[in-house]
């Protein structure tokens, strides 16, 4: 048996015998089975969610464990995609959740399971490797390097404060590092990491708050670009809202960057609503685009984003890229028993055969699961669940990747 987890009061986590492990997709709670899970990884935490009260199965039956048994979730390191939520009995008064992605985790043969997929190699994204001992002597190295410089100023605050692992690489000198550049955005996500304050609970991160001159953003990007190993530097970042709303500087750091330097990607993290700034970066020498998106359906898409845009703009801008031989990936904001939907699974066959796109980026929905599915219209059929979805993508559109992250794409001989 695959054996419930719960915490007590103080927060110490217990496993409950007798009890079978439970997970949800969407609002369905199931008994998990061995197949749905994978060994807990390193880096990942584990977290109870206080006034939600742990399920299990006994006897047949789905209850609620005995005593002030706490719901558990497990919160994955980069690269792992989760498969089922995490089962539990809402308490009246019970708060919203912090901004975290929350999985089913359970105890088996003596050992800690979550439910989840490996969906990409994390080797650059570990986290031994950020926070080292040595991190503020590289800022401070960087600081005197590129003297007077906000972004540089943003990015050490962004490292030191919130530990962003992209901010990070700027100072550690290697692979994606971000260039954040616009203050204000086009969309109102559920949930957003940098508004401040965020509506349902703490963000975890502050706003840019100015707009980086093309100069600027030349200094950092030509910096990081000419010595970094499989450099990325990469626009729109979660400190900062839409970065084609900052499109003339943007496209004027480009080609700054460009007249220096031909070396590494230059990549765009963007909701591709904007498609007049997206066509003027592009246009620029932009290498690659990373498309946020929740749904292949207008109604959903725009429950989430409540954007100024359509998700026919965001089309527009993918084909558009496309066009100009843009690698594009979608960057799909992963909630099981959503995106899993089956008519989600219909509209996502149409939208990938449209546009073209090369890679699908997973990526858990840091959110409440409870006050997100309040937002979303109601399923029409039930879910296919997560790893039945991304099997049926490999197989429908074979030529997609599929993984986690922006990778280095090889060109110009590099």
């Amino acid at each position: 048996m695959l054996t419930a987890l719960f915490a007590d009061k103080n927060g110490e986590i217990y496993d409950a015998p007798g009890y079978q492990a439970t997970g949800r997709t969407g609002g369905k709670v199931a008994g998990l089975l061995p197949d749905d899970l994978i060994a807990l990884p390193e880096g990942a935490d584990l977290m109870y969610l206080p006034g939600r009260t742990a399920l299990g199965i006994a006897d047949g039956r789905l209850a609620p464990l005995p005593g002030q048994a706490l719901a558990v979730a497990a919160i994955l390191p980069a690269g792992y995609t989760r498969t089922h939520l995490p089962a539990f009995a809402k308490l009246a008064g019970a708060p919203v959740l912090p901004l975290y992605g929350y999985a089913a985790v359970a105890l088996w043969q003596d050992e800690l399971y979550v439910a989840a997929v490996a969906s990409d190699d994390s080797a650059k994204w570990r986290p031994g490797d950020y926070n080292t001992a040595r991190l503020r002597k590289l800022v401070a190295k960087v600081r005197k390097e590129l003297p007077g410089n906000r972004l540089v100023e943003q990015l050490a605050g962004c490292s030191l404060k919130w530990r962003c692992a992209t901010a990070q690489n700027l100072f550690y000198r290697r692979w994606e590092a971000g260039i954040p550049a616009s203050p204000v955005c086009n969309a109102n996500c559920f949930g957003c990491i940098s508004l401040q304050p965020a509506e349902c609970c703490p963000s975890p991160q502050s706003r840019i708050d100015f707009k980086p001159t093309p100069r600027e953003i030349a200094a950092v990007g030509v910096y990081h670009l000419s010595a970094a190993p499989e450099p990325i530097i990469s626009f729109g970042q979660g400190c900062e809202g839409e970065p084609a709303l900052a499109a003339g500087n943007i496209a004027a750091g480009i080609r700054l960057i460009r007249a220096q330097t031909g070396r590494g990607q230059i990549n765009m993290n963007t909701n591709a609503g904007y498609t007049a700034g997206i066509k003027e970066i592009v246009k620029a020498g932009l290498d690659t685009m990373r498309v946020s998106i929740i749904s292949a359906l207008p109604e959903t898409y725009q429950a989430y984003y409540r954007s100024n845009y359509t998700l026919d703009d965001v089309k527009a801008s993918i084909v558009f890229a496309k066009d100009r031989g843009i690698y594009v990936s979608l960057n799909m904001l992963s909630f099981p028993g959503l995106n899993d939907r089956p008519e989600e699974v219909q509209a996502w066959g149409d939208f990938l055969a449209e546009t073209g796109v090369d890679m699908i980026q997973l990526r858990n929905l840091n959110v409440d699961p409870d006050a997100f599915l309040a937002m979303m219209p109601p399923e029409r059929q039930p879910p296919l669940g997560v790893k039945p979805f991304l099997q049926l993508l490999q197989q429908s559109f074979p030529d997609i990747a599929i993984g986690s992250f922006s990778h280095f794409v090889l060109k110009n001989g590099q």
